[in-house]
């Protein structure tokens, strides 16, 4: 029973320090960008390189585990939106403001995950982002599909269609959001409202699921 305790105190105390490092890694991104190294981060948190590789393996590690915790906020940031007590078009548009809210709010950490570093000298200046940025947003758009297949009856053919659905809807808001996020074109209300009349078509006729909440 001891050891079954002490293996479990063990346990609480490392997931305690990798969620220490990532909040000193979520510093260094926030201030530096696709540019965050592991050097960086290290002398954020205090300790030296080895013990950061110790906890994550790799960069490649670390910027999974970074990917995962800002995904799983930007999820469920989505989740409430979806669940907002309004219509359907509402929902949608709030949707998509969620998601572009959290790009601007911290555009540096969305160039860390989407965008490799400038600074092709130095390979230990920044991560090797495009391995691991495409996961990140299929990731998004399966649970897209599945809120999608969830609450709106698509017919015999609703759930591979709520995957082309959930994937497209997360490539526009992905493609959309990155050229808003650079060029600043429109206010983000008009670029919602805009990409919300292009998704509007067959979504508006569907009807929602039965004994679903609804979408």
């Amino acid at each position: 029973m001891e050891t079954t305790q002490q293996a479990a105190d063990q346990q609480r105390s490392a997931d305690q320090r990798r969620r220490e490092l990532l909040e000193a890694a979520d510093r260094v991104v926030l201030r530096d960008g696709p540019q965050a190294s592991m050097n960086a981060i290290a002398a954020e948190a205090g300790i030296t390189k080895p013990i950061l590789y110790r906890h994550f393996g790799d960069k490649g590690g670390l910027y999974r585990a970074l990917a995962k915790r800002h995904t799983d906020a930007l999820l469920a940031s989505l989740r409430v939106a979806v669940d907002a007590p309004a219509d359907r078009r509402e929902r949608v548009e709030a949707t998509l403001d969620t998601y572009l809210a959290a790009i601007e709010a911290r555009p540096q950490v969305y160039r860390f995950l989407m965008h490799p570093a400038e600074d092709v000298q130095q390979p230990e200046s920044g991560f090797d982002v495009g391995r691991h940025s495409a996961p990140l947003l299929r990731r998004l758009g399966e649970e897209l599909a599945k809120v999608i297949y969830d609450r709106v009856d698509l017919g015999p053919d609703g759930e591979q269609l709520a995957r082309v659905w959930g994937h497209g809807m997360v490539g526009m808001m992905h493609a959309a959001g990155d050229w808003w996020l650079g060029e600043r074109p429109c206010s983000r209300a008009e670029l919602v409202r805009s990409l919300a009349d292009l998704l509007w078509g067959r979504l508006a006729a569907a009807a929602d699921r039965a004994g679903s909440p609804g979408f």
